[in-house]
């Protein structure tokens, strides 16, 4: 599709020009297009949606093959901790997504999930989050369920609904963080909302979501370093790497909520500040999940161990705790 700018377009925005005359796409559209180089002006990409237009530039665009959607399956390796008829329970490696959005239409658990279970998992998610009824960060590693019927999905999406007040619903997380909370076992009661200043943030807000977080200490390293479980009564986004960030305690390697606390890897030692270097990710694990089986009414209890990255992180905390005693 290409567009000459008249006497009228002189010194135009270009994607207030490209929107008068090209009026079956939005502007909002029209500037994604510019900003992913899918726009020429007189032969050179722009990605600009602020630039002025010369009277007589000739501009192209062109508009990407849409993408298919229906997830495909894919063969990407899942380790499997349960299956039955009506559910999965996978124990997630970090670096995977949950389901496909923007900037990760593949290559997601989703994709994963449809290769391994075929036509059985649930629908109701709808057809990018098939069998989907609860969510871990791309980069938080550790256990999952998910549905493979619809029956199961609704039962179990009851379950985390209900935050198991009246049932068996069980999550915790090892985290470390930094510093040393002041008391060995507390509750977080904080609401949570999107920050009104960065979208893809989470933010304590008055007049959010209820999110509860109950935290208990495992082990202290030196003042610096906090080995912690969380138990969620509530699982709000981001919430246990938000409510703890909004104590003082950010998760380590956390680059959205303690960024500014990366300057203080430099104080661990040698072993230490190597693992948290080359973790790339903040240090949280779902380690045990329990819920009621959706059919037989059976209690479901079951645990992951640390992965090795983080592994690698606890021993050598823990290593260099017992030279400096």
């Amino acid at each position: 599709m290409t567009v000459v700018a008249g006497a009228d377009d002189a010194r135009e925005r270009l994607d207030r020009l490209l929107a008068r005359h090209v009026p079956q796409l939005s502007r909002s559209r029209l500037k994604a297009l510019i900003e992913s180089g899918n726009v020429t002006l007189a032969g050179r990409t722009m990605t600009d949606a602020n630039h002025r237009v010369n009277q007589g530039e000739e501009i192209a665009l062109t508009l990407p093959e849409p993408e298919d959607p229906l997830p495909q399956g894919e063969a990407i390796p899942l380790t499997v901790v349960y299956e039955d008829e009506d559910l999965i329970v996978i124990d997630k490696p970090a670096g995977l997504v949950v389901h496909p959005a923007a900037g990760h239409w593949t290559g997601t658990l989703v994709n994963a999930l449809i290769a391994h279970c075929g036509d059985s998992l649930s629908g109701i998610g709808g057809v990018k989050r098939p069998g989907i009824v609860h969510r871990l960060d791309k980069d938080t590693t550790g256990l999952m369920v998910v549905a493979k019927t619809d029956r199961a999905h609704v039962l179990l999406s009851r379950q985390f609904a209900d935050h198991g007040r009246t049932g068996p619903l069980e999550r915790a997380y090892v985290a470390f963080v930094w510093g040393e909370p002041a008391r060995p076992s507390f509750t977080i009661n904080q609401p949570l909302d999107r920050d009104p200043k960065a979208r893809e943030r989470i933010a304590v807000r008055k007049g959010g979501r209820e999110a509860i977080t109950h935290v208990t200490t495992e082990a202290h390293f030196g003042g610096l370093v906090t080995k912690v479980r969380c138990r969620l009564e509530t699982g709000r986004t981001h919430q246990i790497r938000v409510h703890l960030a909004h104590l003082g305690h950010p998760l380590l390697g956390d680059e959205t909520y303690g960024k500014g606390f990366k300057t203080k890897t430099v104080k661990l030692p040698g072993d230490a500040r190597i693992a948290l270097e080359t973790l790339g990710r903040q240090a949280l694990h779902a380690a045990v999940l329990g819920f009621q089986h959706p059919t037989t009414g059976k209690d479901m209890h079951f645990e992951s161990a640390l992965p090795a990255d983080l592994q690698r992180l606890d021993e050598a905390l823990r290593d260099a705790q017992q030279a400096a005693m």
